[in-house]
């Protein structure tokens, strides 16, 4: 970032400011014009100067220059103009000094859009500069600094800095050439009147900007501190875990209070001097109209100023103070802001960034990483000067696999780490061949270098998005021409502003590099390296949860229910059809609830779901159609009593809340008065009353609350509603529900809902486990395993990947790593979730999948260390190199050009 705020604007925005500059200069003739005309208004035509000697007539847009007589008293004639009466002048002269308000209107309405354009470009700039370069962080700032207060910086700290670009040159052009227009005006009328409007003028911008500079001050106090309040909020959202395990929220809520008083005490201070600085201000902005009615009255009494120059000047004045009042606040705006642009170049300083590298170098450099890896003379110290290595050195031909054999301390990994480029502070050389690895562009390196740690880094969005993270690095194929309006517009902006013109419908996945032909090539290549890393099982069950769009895939949709009717017919011939309810158009689904055997589908919106239903007017009507609405009131108040004596004295939290899921521990009260209500003779249920009844039932399922509230009798009548409430929700047009079809997919209902097309029976003993091992057998069968492991790849990971297991974490990170195929693979305590069997049969897994290619793994002991090429140990500070000594030693791999894509390896 350059230094200087102002260098920085003119740079990016020289020919936008200019163009405005431009504009606001034209504006000043028509600002000058619509001075005078109050003048002539009130001389000319009001007070009859123009008709003084008797003529009927008067020129009108007669066009004469008049010099001050201090300046020659010169007249330049330019129109003769109309000739017209006294009310045609008055009308005219009015009608033009409209005229010219409009005239000003419009330039500063151009001016003003002009400037918020400009600015917002300008921001836009800014802040994707500003994230390139946290892309550029050295690893050793990325730990020091908080990404918290950055993205408060990057969001919103510049943002003041984007709104004042737009004013940065424009606004005092602006406002300057408009005060020095009315002082040079009223200088014209009266020279005395101008010089005290001057002297006035110097005092404030003297005096006002010397009391502000206690107002910076204090504001880069406020700044900075609600930067660390930030910082610290995002700690504490880190580390929640920490504090809900331990019952620190007083220390934390104190913590934060201790903050928000420093924040207060701020503000309070900076609103003191505020508005001390505003009263005098204002005070100063009031005084020269005193003087101009002592001055400017004393002379129109003695004669040497009419009344319509005393007139025009106090209208030139009233002019006057905006300008100047927002040239002040320009000025502080200006110092305000510079110190947080400042602040944001400390922030973002050049010794936190690695070197910029072009394209073309980067291209020059992107070679295969092969040949001798050379460390010499490696040194690096712990954060209490302890020193980890000293003076280590070591060479190894590459591509090979190598085991670091952990001491115990911190060197394997603190090696690792450097090795794959996430830890520069130490002293010494590593080189691979004859390139330097801290050198290597940070493309090169992220393309031919994968390092998996301790803590694996997801980002929210489905698996598939994270496992392919690392396929994104440009859009590949030329670019295409525009094909919308809106889309040359963004490219316009785009390269207006700094910002890439690739967009992200493009194509990026590199499909080539993992070695697959197109999406569905590459979805079987991460199918079946998740299989192969022992996570199929998981991907497997996360297709069952997932959702097809039949529409996109309709082969898939037929597949699917025909694997129903299989299904079906399984259950059927192994005697196991007790074991499902399935869901007929024709009888009650025991196994759901009243809501969904009303509805007979699954809903797509909040008004049909839970409670919401009962509150939906067109499936009132279809109840109240069907006559049901009576007797599920009366069901809602069997439930109602009934609860309220279970959960009598019981407190909030109880399993017994969860079972029965109908009211909770909050609403117990609620309830207990419409029973009483209801109890009173006299006193008929409300609207509202029956609402809520008529939600409770909605939820009951017979066989899990077994309260014996369902008859047949009742059964049958929810069968024929369901009907009318299927033609009601259709007559209103609904589209709140996706109904169910014995011969369609439910594209609202996830996939395993669709294979079995209906509820696994809660009266039979181990259904679920039966059920799942009958689902497995007919999918293997019908060869549907990949397409639901597939649909597995969608499943959200969630915030930094916590709807995921650790071990789950752990073999995502992996396959990330392993499907960009890069020339050196790290782990750093990437197995650790994994038990040694686990971890070992893992190993075998990635010699397998890095066949070419170098390995470098860290290891707890030499235990898993037999396959190996080269075993890396540690003793005083030094490195010590080995050879395995078990019977499986491996050879040599061929380079990386030879070896084969990961489809061929995991065929």
């Amino acid at each position: 970032m350059e230094k200087s705020l102002f260098r920085y604007i003119w740079t990016h925005s020289k020919r936008d400011q200019l163009i405005v500059c431009a504009v606001v200069l034209a504006s000043q003739p028509f600002y000058f014009a619509s001075l005078d005309l109050p003048r002539q208004i009130v001389n000319q035509a009001i007070q009859g100067e123009a008709f003084r000697e008797g003529q009927a007539l008067a020129p009108f847009l007669k066009l004469d220059l008049h010099m001050p007589n201090w300046l020659g008293g010169h007249t330049f004639h330019v129109f003769d103009g109309f000739e017209v009466g006294r009310i045609g002048l008055l009308l005219g002269l009015s009608c033009l000094f409209l005229f010219f308000v409009v005239i000003n209107g419009a330039f500063k309405y151009w001016i003003n859009v002009a400037k918020g354009v400009l600015g917002e470009r300008m921001l836009r700039r800014m802040r994707f500069d500003l994230f390139s370069m946290v892309l550029r962080f050295t690893p050793e700032a990325l730990r020091t600094v908080k990404s918290s207060e950055t993205a408060t910086i990057i969001k919103d700290e510049v943002e003041p800095v984007g709104g004042f670009i737009g004013d940065a040159f424009i606004t005092p052009i602006f406002l300057g050439t408009q005060a020095l227009t009315a002082i040079f005006f009223i200088i014209i009328q009266n020279l005395w009147l101008g010089l005290m409007a001057i002297g006035v003028v110097g005092v404030q911008f003297t005096v006002i900007p010397y009391l502000r500079r206690e107002l910076l001050r204090l504001g880069k106090q406020r700044q900075l501190a609600s930067r660390e309040l930030a910082g610290r909020i995002g700690e504490v959202l880190d580390g929640i875990e920490a504090v809900h395990v331990h019952n620190a929220y007083g220390w934390e809520k104190a913590e934060i209070g201790h903050r928000l008083f420093r924040l207060f005490d701020l503000r309070v201070k900076i609103y003191n001097r505020k508005f001390v600085v505003k009263f005098l201000n204002n005070f100063l902005s009031q005084l020269t109209p005193f003087f101009f009615y002592v001055v400017g009255g004393y002379f129109a009494i003695r004669g040497t100023l009419d009344i319509g120059q005393l007139v025009a000047v106090i209208g030139a004045y009233r002019e006057l103070p905006p300008p100047l009042k927002e040239l002040i606040d320009w000025d502080q705006q200006r110092l305000d802001v510079q110190v947080k642009y400042d602040q944001v170049t400390e922030h973002f300083a050049e010794e936190r960034l690695l070197p910029f590298v072009s394209a073309r170098e980067e291209e020059e450099q992107d070679k295969p990483l092969v040949g001798p890896l050379k460390v010499e003379e490696l040194r690096i110290s712990d954060a209490h000067g302890g020193l980890i290595l000293d003076n280590a050195s070591f060479e190894i031909e590459l591509p090979a696999k190598v085991a670091i054999i952990s001491n115990g301390g911190g060197a394997a990994s603190t090696l690792a780490r450097i090795l794959a480029r996430r830890m520069n502070g130490f002293s010494g050389q590593v080189r691979i061949g004859e390139r330097d690895l801290l050198q290597l562009p940070l493309a090169v390196a992220g393309d031919r270098l994968a390092y998996a740690g301790i803590d694996p880094i997801l980002f929210p969005g489905s698996i598939r998005d994270n496992l392919i993270y690392g396929l994104r690095h440009k859009p590949l194929g030329s670019p295409g021409s525009p094909d919308s309006r809106e889309e040359m517009r963004r490219i316009v902006e785009a390269e207006r502003t700094g910002n890439p013109v690739d967009s992200i419908a493009d194509q990026w996945i590199d499909y080539e590099k993992a070695g697959a032909k197109d999406a569905e090539d590459l979805d079987h290549i991460l199918v079946t390296l998740l299989n192969r890393l022992g996570m199929g099982g998981e991907i497997y069950l996360f297709g069952l949860t997932g959702w097809i769009v039949p529409e996109d895939e309709p082969e898939l949709a037929e597949r699917i229910v025909e694997a129903r009717h299989r299904l079906r017919e399984t259950f059927q011939a192994e005697g196991m059809a007790g074991l499902i309810d399935p869901f007929d158009p024709e009888s009650y689904n025991e196994q759901t609830t009243i809501a969904e055997n009303l509805l007979f589908g699954v809903p797509k919106t909040d008004e049909f779901k839970g409670r919401n239903l009962a509150y939906n007017p067109d499936f009132r009507d279809a109840i109240d159609r069907a006559g049901l609405t009576d007797d599920l009131v009366h069901m809602g108040l069997q439930i109602a009593e009934t609860m309220t004596e279970i959960f009598q004295g019981l407190p909030p939290g109880h399993s017994l809340f969860e079972q029965f899921s109908f009211i909770g521990a909050e609403e117990l009260a609620e309830f207990e008065m419409i029973l009483r209500r209801h109890a009173r003779s006299d006193v008929a249920l409300s609207k509202e009353d029956r609402a809520k009844l008529l939600s409770l039932p909605l939820a009951y399922i017979e066989p899990r609350h077994r309260l014996g509230l369902l008859d047949n009798h009742l059964r049958l009548l929810l069968v024929h509603a369901r009907r009318l409430v299927r033609e009601m929700l259709q007559m209103a047009d609904a589209d709140g529900v996706e109904f169910y079809d014995p011969e369609k997919i439910c594209a609202a209902a996830p996939l395993r809902d669709n294979l079995l097309f209906g509820r696994i029976s809660y009266r039979v003993a181990n259904a679920q486990a039966r059920v799942a091992e009958a689902v497995s057998a007919v999918v293997r069968n019908m060869e549907l395993l990949e397409d639901i492991e597939r649909i597995g790849l969608d499943h959200q990971v969630g915030t930094a990947g916590r709807l995921l297991t650790p071990q789950e974490r752990a073999c995502v990170n992996l396959a990330r790593c392993v499907v960009k195929r890069p020339d050196i693979l790290i782990l750093d305590g990437a197995l650790s979730p994994f038990d040694e069997a686990r971890s070992q049969k893992m190993v075998e897994v990635l010699f397998g999948l890095c066949e070419g290619r170098s390995l470098l793994v860290v290891l707890p002991n030499d235990r898993q260390a037999d396959p190996f090429d080269v075993l890396i140990r540690f003793r005083d500070g030094q490195i010590v190199l080995e050879e395995p000594r078990g019977p499986a030693q491996r050879a040599r791999r061929p380079a990386p050009e030879s070896s084969q894509p990961i489809a061929g390896e995991v065929a």
